[in-house]
């Protein structure tokens, strides 16, 4: 008997992320290798009890919490919380994206973009790194038709790192309202970098802000992700969603986790001292190295990255990422956490990459 099976699905190409990553020092995905303090984790597991985990999840109380950790006039009319960043991508192609239309975004960068194109019948239109690792803004205006409904920027890019300045996204921004399409701005990194278009956000009715608490909030496990608009953007995007998406287990700990703001400023300070610490070493072994902004750094190893991510995956079970895009396939990109986390991945290194 033959079924019916949607061409979009059936045509999309899919590689999974890898399994069997527990037991393994994780710099491979941005996660945070070390993870929030233990006692603050263990704090805030004694709240689920079995009443808690009976209930039905509710998000105003994190809504709440959020608009007042942000501030800048954000209201929790602004937010919709989503299961991952990842959701909120899939939402926004599904509202603002047109059957057999554009999306525009940047090539190399956050693969579960071009996938959700794929998925949705959405044509994506990447504009592609120049050889020196920048963006050619006027080949990003250019790309931008009336055919297009959707243009991406990730501020800053994963995996490149670059960033944007605040001309290049009002060109976006002015170039995409002419045509009638919406920008989203992709910060799951902003708090490495410490700058965010949020404002625009706020006051322009085509531009939405996606953050994550995977990364710096170190809840990769609990999948949150928060939408920030206008009401009118967020209300379309509101219908689309499940009812009860996001988990309770997930909002408490958010929630937590923004009412003690000295635990997210510890992690900034942790994350940045562990980047210098691992760029200063690298570049004194004589590496070339890039601090992409976020909470990674790319390395260009003495052999062949793929040899070297394989062997640091087999002899010391350190976990790395290599690209088989040509652009980038003479490099690993390593997550970056504290001084004793990039010390001990340094030391791995070393031994394997030796000449």
């Amino acid at each position: 008997m033959k079924y019916y099976i949607n061409e979009s699905i059936r045509n999309t190409e899919r590689i999974y992320p890898m399994q069997g990553r527990y037991g393994y020092y994780r710099y491979d995905m941005n996660e945070n290798p070390e993870g929030l303090p233990k006692d603050f984790v263990k704090e805030v597991l004694s709240e689920i009890t079995p009443a808690f985990l009976a209930t039905y999840p509710e998000q105003d109380r994190f809504l709440e919490s959020y608009a007042g950790f942000v501030g800048q006039g954000l209201k929790k009319e602004n937010i919709l919380p989503t299961n991952g960043s990842d959701m909120a991508i899939r939402y926004l192609l599904e509202t603002f994206g047109e059957r057999g239309k554009e999306v525009v975004t940047v090539s190399p960068s956050f693969e579960m973009y071009r996938i959700h194109c794929s998925l949705l019948g959405l044509r994506h239109v990447p504009v592609s790194y120049e050889k020196d690792l920048t963006v050619d803004m006027q080949k990003m205006i250019g790309a931008i038709g009336k055919n297009t409904r959707v243009v991406v920027l990730l501020n800053p890019n994963n995996p490149v790192g670059n960033v944007y300045t605040r001309q290049e996204l009002e060109q976006v921004v002015d170039r995409a309202h002419e045509v009638g399409a919406v920008v989203v701005i992709d910060e799951a990194y902003h708090y490495f970098y410490g700058e965010t278009f949020l404002e625009y956000a706020l006051r322009k009715d085509n531009v939405i802000v996606l953050r994550t608490f995977s990364k710096l909030m170190s809840l990769a496990a609990c999948r949150l992700g928060v939408l920030i608009s206008n009401p009118e953007v967020v209300g379309y995007v509101r219908k689309l969603r499940p009812s009860f998406e996001v988990n309770a287990v997930a909002l408490l700990f958010a929630e937590r986790l923004l009412n003690r703001p000295e635990i997210i400023q510890e992690l900034i300070r942790t994350e940045k001292e562990g980047k210098h610490y691992i760029l200063t070493a690298l570049k004194q072994h004589g590496y070339w190295c890039r601090d992409c902004t976020g909470n990674y750094i790319f390395v260009k190893p003495n052999h062949n990255a793929h040899v070297v991510a394989e062997k640091l995956e087999k002899e010391k079970r350190i976990l790395v990422h290599p690209y088989n895009n040509e652009l980038l396939q003479d490099f690993i990109r390593v997550s970056v956490g504290s001084c004793t986390a990039m010390q001990f991945f340094l030391e791995a290194f070393l031994e394997v990459d030796r000449d």
